[in-house]
């Protein structure tokens, strides 16, 4: 059963969301909440995943986070990016007993020297992809209960869709840019070689398909042609 303390933390995230709050402020909110709420996590970060790769920690509750956050990456080795890596079966990595654990030879060791006892990485995920990981670190225990487990589940999925709005408001937004700027560029075309819409529309598919370049590109670059000075 969730405690009260649990309950108003997860309330309290559900709000921001439906507010439509920065998304920042919702991320800080769910990592602060976990720390606050669950009693064997002490450290708590939600690293983001790029289109290009790279790995970036978007949200931390002290230096710590980011410390062992930045040494997973720069290793791609350890519970945080095994839990972003689609490859690896399960979306929870769990690290008990940190002494004594082996699978990261080079990320353990110093972690624990740092002061890690215990591990949980969270992947975060939406129906259409992986974008990131919910980070939890213990250095007061070397067991997270089943029961914790569970309750950082829940704080997950609330940060899942938070980066997942974002990310749809993300791609809205740009559909809609390259929409007008196909726009101009196709008005650019009729009057320049006096067409109408459509087969001025036609005209540049077949620059873009002849040239090999995405159709935004071509319409930029007869958009910032049109915008050039004019030679005296």
């Amino acid at each position: 059963m969730l405690d009260a303390k649990v309950t108003r933390a997860l309330n309290q995230v559900a709000r921001d969301l439906g507010h439509a709050r920065e998304l920042d402020e919702v991320l800080n909110t769910i990592v602060a909440s976990v720390v606050q709420s669950l009693p064997e996590i002490d450290h708590a970060g939600i690293s983001v995943t790029h289109r290009d790769g790279r790995i970036e920690t978007k949200v931390w509750t002290d230096d710590l986070v980011t410390d062992l956050d930045q040494l997973q990456y720069d290793l791609d080795e350890g519970p945080c990016v095994d839990a972003m890596n689609t490859a690896i079966p399960g979306d929870i990595v769990r690290v008990d007993d940190a002494r004594h654990e082996q699978r990261w030879p080079v990320y353990i060791p110093r972690a624990v020297q740092a002061g890690l006892r215990s591990q949980l990485g969270l992947r975060l995920y939406t129906e259409a992809e992986t974008v990131g990981g919910l980070n939890l670190y213990s250095t007061s225990t070397d067991a997270i209960s089943h029961d914790t487990e569970l309750l950082a589940e829940m704080f997950a999925t609330h940060a899942a869709l938070a980066l997942g709005r974002v990310r749809t408001e993300t791609n809205f937004i740009s559909a809609m840019g390259t929409r007008a700027l196909i726009g101009q560029a196709t008005g650019i075309v009729m009057e320049r070689y006096d067409l109408d819409a459509e087969r001025a529309f036609d005209y540049l598919v077949r620059v873009s398909q002849t040239s090999n370049t995405k159709m935004r590109d071509v319409a930029a670059q007869l958009v910032a042609e049109r915008q050039l000075p004019q030679q005296s």
